[in-house]
């Protein structure tokens, strides 16, 4: 009798827990924030393209909001930068010499360095700028730099109205090479993108690189011919080696400006841009606008965290 009371009741097994992960996949359920797969991301993008573009139009229009000449800026701004150059490049310096229809030269590269200039400074505070945005809603956050250079596009588009008519007005003709704008346009669109994708993931992660941003900017400008004509400059100082003025001419900001330049000046002729210019200018963009954009896909679910 008291064997039968000492025997232990029979034990069942504990149910095996659930598989969570395939339980969360049958539901459709996924990690809240994970980072989507790149294909999943460029469709996730594509399928904001009109947020992309309303948000690019409305940072247009409220950037000058509050002063007097409104909208007017966007073409005064880049004006005065090309006359202050003009005085001090042209006048002072004497970089003018030997540059044929200077003016129109000068203020070509101010414009088309302006655009690239400007898509990368407001890249580089796209995330830190704009953390509430981020932290509120859940978009694809490549979209906000695309539409901050998206948004110097613009700006560029309703400034080369003034620079058709200062073409006019120094006696440029208009022309069939005009038509050139646009692809050139498209691809500096392109590499300005990519590089304010990969500047607005580092400037995430170090706010203070925005701090140094002008310095680097200044720099680029000085060695990419906005002001001066590279292949007569390069070619006055005979005692520079041979890769100088090659290196110089291939840096993509030199080669959208130059591009431009021959596309709009008939007196810019072919001998002044580097060989195969067209591939250089493509290159550049693919190798900014992919590798930027999966530069900063990789980081996507790190953005307004921390």
């Amino acid at each position: 009798m008291s064997q039968v009371l000492d025997t232990p009741p029979p034990t069942t097994p504990a149910p095996a827990p659930p598989d969570l992960a395939a339980l969360a996949a049958r539901h459709g359920l996924t990690v809240s924030g994970a980072r989507p797969s790149l294909p999943q991301y460029v469709r996730q993008l594509w399928a904001r393209r009109h947020f992309i573009g309303a948000f690019a139009t409305a940072k247009l229009t409220a950037q000058y909001s509050q002063a007097k000449l409104g909208q007017v800026w966007q073409v005064m701004t880049p004006l005065l930068n090309a006359a202050v150059y003009y005085f001090i490049f042209g006048m002072l310096l004497g970089t003018s010499h030997g540059v044929p229809d200077y003016i129109p030269f000068l203020v070509t590269g101010v414009f088309v360095w302006t655009f690239t200039q400007s898509s990368i400074m407001a890249g580089t505070r796209a995330i830190s700028g704009n953390l509430g945005l981020v932290r509120a809603l859940h978009f694809p956050r490549a979209a906000l730099p695309i539409s901050f250079a998206l948004q110097q596009l613009q700006q560029l588009l309703f400034s080369m109205a003034a620079l058709f008519v200062i073409l006019l007005c120094f006696g440029i003709p208009v022309a069939a090479s005009w038509l050139l704008v646009l692809p050139a346009l498209f691809l500096q669109f392109t590499f300005n993108a990519g590089v304010a994708m990969v500047m607005a993931r580092m400037g995430a992660k170090t706010p203070d690189i925005a701090q140094l941003m002008p310095f680097v900017l200044r720099t680029w400008m000085y060695a990419s011919g906005v002001m001066f004509s590279i292949s007569h400059v390069t070619g006055s100082h005979k005692g520079l080696p041979s890769w100088v003025p090659e290196l110089l001419q291939a840096n993509p900001a030199a080669v959208y400006i130059d591009l431009m330049r021959f596309a709009l000046i008939d007196s810019f002729h072919a001998s002044q841009l580097p060989p195969h210019v067209w591939a250089i200018a493509t290159g550049w963009a693919l190798l900014a606008g992919v590798g930027g954009f999966i530069y900063f896909w990789k980081a996507e679910e790190t953005y307004g965290r921390g």
